[in-house]
């Protein structure tokens, strides 16, 4: 299978009250330096033989960059990388940051997928949350996207945020299916401790709702998915019919490989696993020293690739393979764990076709982790 490369910018116009990813505030002198910091590393670990067919611009706010310096970082992974015709180009993107020219400029530059963090269609929500944009601003930059000839768009939203109503959560899905994205992903929202948002909620009293009501947030929220012609592939990711699943996303779920570059990036590649430091001023600066930025280069044993097979492939509908597990991992998977496993199938929370597959029902994707606690620690066979 070929590799996924993985970019990270870690800029952002303002920092997001609940925000834990590795970022910080957008400085024009810093944000030049780094993209030629990120071309150089990626030159320095270039491998020209090895095939790629997904590159994903993660961050922070990738859509911060101009498109002269994405033009720039493809370029590197081109020279770099024996990229397939038909790689997939992912950019996150603010949609207050989606101007027309910036998004012309990034379809030239070679991205041919658009990733938007929407969050929610209210913006009360939105303010909340620290974004920038409202939901006229969402939707404005869907239409922009789509005149600048973008036709794989992905939005993000997220559930259970502080106030929120099932009737909320439920409008802003009907809201994303008014706007048509190609993709979407349905996240619920992680309070943080260290996180400003958790003490505002504090001061505001402002709650999240019962657990109850999250499990029918998400379980209506893609009832009116499926209805509206899109398919549930993951547990928080839906797509139009096949073509449009994130086929980059689908290597962390289906034991591919990938390589990470920029401050923070992790990085899974020849059964090696390692991450980049997380300093922006740090990765810069040793990289114009020519110094190595990788920390924590470690082999992956066969009982850690086993459990990372197993909890990711459950996360898709599609599930397990059965067959394929036993041949990439010698193990009969319900020979070993079946007696703990069927009483998830005899509740219809897991679905067991003998010798073919082993998937979650999505009633059971709302029970996942207990689920999957029984494959934790368990000893190769």
């Amino acid at each position: 299978m070929p590799i996924g490369i993985y970019l990270h910018i870690p800029f952002c116009a303002a920092i997001c009250n609940y925000c834990n990813f590795n970022r910080g505030l957008h400085d024009e002198g810093l944000r030049r330096r780094y993209v030629d910091a990120l071309v150089a590393d990626i030159r320095r670990q270039a491998l020209p033989a090895v095939a790629a067919d997904t590159i994903f611009f993660g961050g922070g706010t990738p859509s911060l960059l101009e498109p002269g310096e994405v033009g720039r970082i493809l370029a590197a992974c081109r020279e770099s990388f024996a990229l397939a015709g038909d790689t997939e180009i992912t950019l996150e993107a603010n949609p207050e940051s989606a101007s027309v020219e910036a998004l012309q400029g990034f379809r030239e530059a070679g991205i041919n997928r658009l990733s938007f963090g929407v969050q929610s269609f209210h913006d009360a929500e939105l303010r909340r949350l620290g974004r920038l944009h409202s939901s006229a601003t969402a939707r404005l930059a869907v239409a922009r996207a789509r005149a600048a000839g973008f036709n794989n768009l992905s939005l993000d939203l997220m559930m259970w945020l502080p106030g929120q109503s099932k009737a909320d959560w439920l409008a802003s899905v009907e809201a994303l299916i008014e706007v048509a994205p190609d993709h979407a992903s349905l996240y619920l929202l992680e309070i943080y401790p260290n996180a400003p948002l958790k003490d505002e909620m504090a001061r505001a009293g402002w709650s999240v709702a019962p657990d109850d009501d999250a499990a029918e947030m998400y379980l209506e929220g893609l009832g009116r998915l499926d209805r509206a012609g899109y398919q549930q592939y993951e547990i928080s990711n839906v797509a139009r019919p096949a073509a449009r699943r994130a086929r980059h996303n689908l290597k962390y779920w289906q034991e591919g490989e990938w390589i990470g570059f920029g401050c923070g990036a992790h990085s899974t590649y020849g059964r090696e696993r390692w991450r980049t430091l997380n300093s922006t001023v740090e990765y810069v600066d040793r990289i114009a020293a020519g110094a190595d930025v990788r920390l924590d280069l470690r082999s992956l044993g066969p009982q850690e690739r086993l459990e990372e097979a197993l909890f990711m492939g459950l996360r898709l509908v599609d599930g397990l393979d059965l067959f394929a597990m036993r041949q990439r991992h010698d193990i009969d998977i319900w020979a070993r764990y079946g007696q703990d496993l069927r009483p998830f199938a005899q509740a219809g929370l897991l679905v067991h076709e003998p010798g073919r597959r082993l998937a979650l029902t999505r009633a059971g994707m709302l029970l996942a982790n207990e689920v999957m606690s029984v494959f934790i620690g368990r000893t190769v066979r």
